[in-house]
């Protein structure tokens, strides 16, 4: 199985990936909320937010470049409702709206750099949110690796038969993809069945919060009031 980046870098050794999955959400929801109850971003207050969650990049050893590149593929959809905004004569609030979009994926991401898939939703499923939707995630997040092997697979039997490119072939192959796909995910999903699945993964580890994380809650919400005071203070 040929792991997606974010999945690799959710297993790197880091005291910030091994806090309890719960106490990262926390914190995760606590900066978007913060952000989102924002009015007016300054050029300070902006910088304050990107120089806190890059901390936290730094401190968890996923790479930052990478980390930055994909948060700005946030940016084109938010370029939309910007544009409305300073056609409409704000361009405070247009450029407000950029700089929330771009950090709040920004932290999204560190949350999914450092938390395994696994771990993420049954800290979700502790917080309440819906069963069904979860289930619905991880079987996503399994099936699409299932999907990518068997498209490398017919890839490389392709170019083991030097076969050319046209797009019949092509429309041929993404059809026999979906059919292979298909058959494999209905034997996996036997397999499940076959070793008692009731529809909730069990983990060989529960999740526990200690005092390492309540300090690192804590730590984030000083530093989020720290911010906002000095910036108002001004």
């Amino acid at each position: 199985m040929h792991h997606v980046t974010l999945d690799a870098w959710s297993r790197l050794p880091s005291p910030l990936h091994r806090l309890d999955a719960r106490a990262k959400i926390a914190a995760a929801l606590a900066v978007l909320v913060s952000l989102a109850l924002t009015r007016q971003l300054s050029p300070e207050l902006l910088g304050g937010y990107s120089l806190l969650i890059t901390t936290l990049v730094l401190l968890s050893r996923v790479p930052l470049g990478g980390l930055l590149l994909r948060a700005g593929l946030v940016l084109p959809f938010a370029l939309g409702v910007a544009a409305l905004n300073l056609f409409g004569g704000d361009p405070g609030r247009a450029l407000a709206l950029l700089g929330k979009s771009y950090l709040s994926a920004y932290m999204v991401l560190l949350l999914l750099a450092t938390t395994p898939l696994h771990a993420l939703l049954r800290g979700l499923e502790w917080f309440g949110a819906p069963r069904f939707f979860l289930m619905v995630a991880q079987f996503l997040y399994r099936y699409l690796f299932v999907l990518s092997e068997q498209a490398q697979h017919m890839r490389r039997a392709r170019q083991c038969r030097a076969g050319g490119r046209s797009w019949p072939a092509a429309g041929s192959a993404v059809a026999v993809l979906f059919a292979r796909s298909y058959d494999r995910a209905e034997r996996i999903h036997r397999a499940m069945l076959a070793r008692g699945f009731q529809g909730h993964f069990i983990l060989l580890d529960p999740p526990a919060a200690g005092a390492r994380e309540w300090l690192s809650l804590l730590l984030l919400a000083a530093a989020l009031g720290v911010l906002h005071l000095a910036l108002w203070n001004r």
